[in-house]
């Protein structure tokens, strides 16, 4: 069926743009104009000839288009439009196929009577909890378009927190694997060619060739073990960290660890006080709210001092003493929390916490770079440096003989 790119105007004036699938233009035009639009002009979209692999992409819902479907969709509400013409326009225009699957059904079920949070909970992997008791919240509260602009503020925010992590860790990454594959082809393929013309000199070799050329046996001869030594490591650890006591020493470990511990305990603050301040003022409650920052927070000792927190306000307390007790939260944070309490502003005091943690994770992932930097080079530098000179010596040992 062909697809049609649409422009058209809602009652308000604002203007939308689209894209809808139809037998031909004039369908297209009826459908818009029983949705409420006017001002419409519509183009038949270029067929695209596109292939996929099987197994590869198109089965998974990118953060990006679900920040997109729900800008749009708050605006289509905010618009006056009813939820099922909202959800039939969005469908239409996806890209992603996954997604348009899952939105044509979540409109399927609202049709069937269904609310929408409830048909949104039926695809977790598109829509997790906060998403879903947020869109519950806004249903309740008759303020569904506010909360889907809370919602997309705060995925946004959540997804650039996300890529500053990510960034500061993928450059150091790829630096030590470009050294270890750089060393490793050096010590597998070049150094057995000098080791051939040194033994040909007869004479005997500085103690850092020798090492140098035992290691390069070592490698040639265990290479592949160590390859499978590698990689059994790797799902060894995998498989500890996914027991709760394994989770829970190593999530210890890095929250202490000396240079990307205070990176973790700041992005996990962060997390926590803007997922639990979104859902606080969307009128989530507290309890519930909780429960679901607790499961999104990533981390097992943040996830504990959660649920002692939840524990705390069940017992008639505060937050503030378990977030205090756990060692994870910054005295300024708890002492914050503590005022947003008694204050009764929880919900203003924990934005006004991320915002400033945003700027902190920013600060930090920006330091965090700059200090690595030099560090690297001067371990890829001396690495390979080491090995070049360690097979040099031998030749100009050679030369000073031949000279002296």
């Amino acid at each position: 069926m062909p697809k049609f790119n649409w422009e058209a105007r809602t009652k308000s004036g604002a203007v939308q743009k689209g894209v809808m699938e139809a037998a031909n233009a004039a369908l297209v035009e009826a459908q818009l104009k029983r949705f409420g639009f006017s001002g419409i002009n519509i183009s038949e979209e270029a067929k695209k000839i596109s292939f996929s692999l099987p197994g590869l992409g198109g089965g998974k819902v990118e953060t990006k288009d679900l920040v997109v479907f729900t800008r749009q969709f708050a605006t289509m509400i905010d618009s006056g439009l009813p939820l099922v013409q909202c959800l039939e326009i969005l469908a239409g225009q996806q890209q992603n196929k996954t997604f348009k699957d899952i939105l044509y059904k979540v409109k399927e079920d609202v049709e069937s009577g269904s609310t929408f949070a409830d048909s949104l909970s039926k695809h977790p992997k598109a829509f997790d909890q906060l998403y879903v008791n947020l869109v519950a919240a806004g249903e309740v509260g008759g303020i569904l378009d506010t909360i889907l602009n809370r919602l997309a503020a705060y995925i946004e925010k959540a997804m650039k927190l996300k890529k500053q992590v990510k960034g500061a860790m993928v450059y150091p990454a790829t630096i030590i694997a470009i050294a270890v594959i750089v060393v490793g082809v050096i010590l597998v393929f070049v150094i057995p060619t000098f080791a051939k013309m040194f033994a040909d000199f007869g004479s005997d070799l500085p103690v850092p060739t020798k090492f140098v050329i035992a290691l390069s046996n070592f490698m040639k001869r265990y290479i592949i073990l160590m390859v499978i030594g590698f990689f059994m490591m790797v799902s060894a650890f995998k498989k500890y960290y996914g027991t709760q006591k394994g989770k829970k020493i190593i999530d210890n470990l890095a929250l202490k660890a000396p240079v990307v511990g205070p990176l973790i305990r700041k992005v996990a603050v962060a997390k926590f006080t803007r997922t639990l301040g979104t859902m606080i003022s969307s009128g989530v409650p507290i309890m519930d709210g909780l429960e679901i920052v607790a499961k999104t927070a990533g981390n097992k000792i943040v996830e504990e001092a959660i649920y002692k927190v939840r524990q705390s306000i069940a017992e008639g307390r505060t937050m503030a003493e378990p977030l205090a007790e756990c060692g994870v939260f910054p005295p300024m944070v708890v002492q914050m929390i503590s005022v947003g309490e008694a204050t009764g502003a929880m919900d203003a005091m924990l934005t006004k916490i991320a915002d400033f943690y945003d700027d902190e994770v920013d600060d930090a992932v920006s330091a965090l770079t700059a200090m690595m930097e030099p560090m690297l080079m001067v371990f890829l530098g001396t690495t390979v440096g080491g090995l070049v000179v360690a097979m040099y010596l031998p030749i100009f040992k050679l030369a000073g003989a031949v000279g002296g």
